[in-house]
């Protein structure tokens, strides 16, 4: 502010009256002032500023970590953001852990009260319903609960994907799910499980194993399965990266993709069109995710009445990593 004040030719206490909007200043004088504020790219403390007005017009986005599902909703969310008169913080634990519990406790912890208004959480590992200010969760652990919740319909989706595969003819179906203690990869293995049993196919118990949504772990269990004496014709991986591993996987086994071994993966990440083959994938519309999530939000703060459950489609994306059994 000192430096503002010596560009402008003004005392320190006339920039604070124009920073916050106070009168007694010429509005020659605010004009001047603000375009030096302009050039120098000077900006309020956060921490000042919601001591003084209990406000910082910032908004949280807190992801474990920054990966391929949490960059599209922090898209969605950016583009949202555009006009409301907030600013969007994005934000990661930074414990390397990625699924650690409690690690949006600590995020909040540092951030609330003095640095955003409110937050929007991504797959949060603890669910509570008093934070002291505005929260909305994505894809919570536990799934819908008293917080404010965006989603998508995993089960259906995964009906979806398991049905495209027996369409093709492939009953020795493979799952490699989720981490067991997100919601989300239980509704998808449910789903699978739903699909099979509805077309009267009994699911091999020795052809689901847990993949945890992570390109390494995920790589494991696709090594194992494949490894296997009657490996299956084709795989439902839980998520995209789960999907690209068994790919890699694959064809490291001398496997080809489609020709010997169908995938079909989960969230439409657009690694998932890049890849080769291009990978058939279950569609979440993580863009629109992120920014329902941060409407919801932003509605919350201003006191709009309305549903804090959204819940949105999911769809088959149908690319080259499929094909009919022979």
């Amino acid at each position: 502010m000192s430096d503002v004040a010596r560009t402008a030719g003004v005392s320190v206490a006339t920039v604070s009256k124009v920073v916050n909007g106070r009168y007694g200043v010429a509005q020659a004088t605010v004009e001047r002032v603000q375009q030096v504020i302009h050039e120098l790219g000077y900006e309020a403390d956060l921490g000042a500023q919601s001591l003084r007005s209990h406000r910082t017009n910032v908004l949280g986005i807190l992801v474990a970590e920054f990966e391929p599902f949490s960059t599209e909703l922090l898209k969605g969310a950016s583009r949202e953001v555009a006009g409301s008169g907030y600013q969007l913080l994005a934000y990661s634990s930074g414990d390397g852990e990625g699924a650690a519990i409690g690690w949006e406790r600590r995020s909040l912890a540092r951030l609330s009260g003095t640095l955003i208004d409110g937050a929007v959480i991504v797959t949060p590992t603890v669910v509570e319903t008093k934070h002291g200010f505005h929260v909305v969760a994505v894809d919570p652990h536990t799934g819908p609960s008293g917080l404010p919740t965006v989603d998508s319909d995993n089960f259906a989706g995964a009906v979806l994907a398991t049905n495209y595969l027996l369409s093709l003819g492939h009953r020795r179906i493979g799952h490699i799910s989720g981490r067991p203690d997100l919601e989300s990869a239980r509704l998808r293995e449910a789903g699978f499980r739903r699909a099979m049993a509805d077309a009267g196919v009994a699911v091999d118990e020795r052809l689901v194993r847990v993949g945890g949504f992570r390109i390494e772990s995920a790589a494991s269990t696709a090594a194992e399965l494949l490894a296997l004496p009657d490996r299956p014709t084709a795989i439902f991986a839980g998520n995209d990266l789960s999907a690209i591993s068994t790919l890699d996987v694959a064809r490291g086994a001398g496997l080809t993709v489609p020709d010997d071994l169908s995938v079909i993966g989960f969230d439409n990440v657009p690694e998932s069109a890049l890849v080769d083959p291009p990978l058939t994938t279950i569609r979440q519309p993580l863009q629109r995710m992120g920014a329902e999530s941060l409407r919801l939000l932003i509605d919350l703060i201003a006191g709009v009445e309305r549903d804090t459950h959204i819940r949105l489609p999911t769809e088959l994306v149908v690319r080259a990593s499929c094909r009919p059994l022979r």
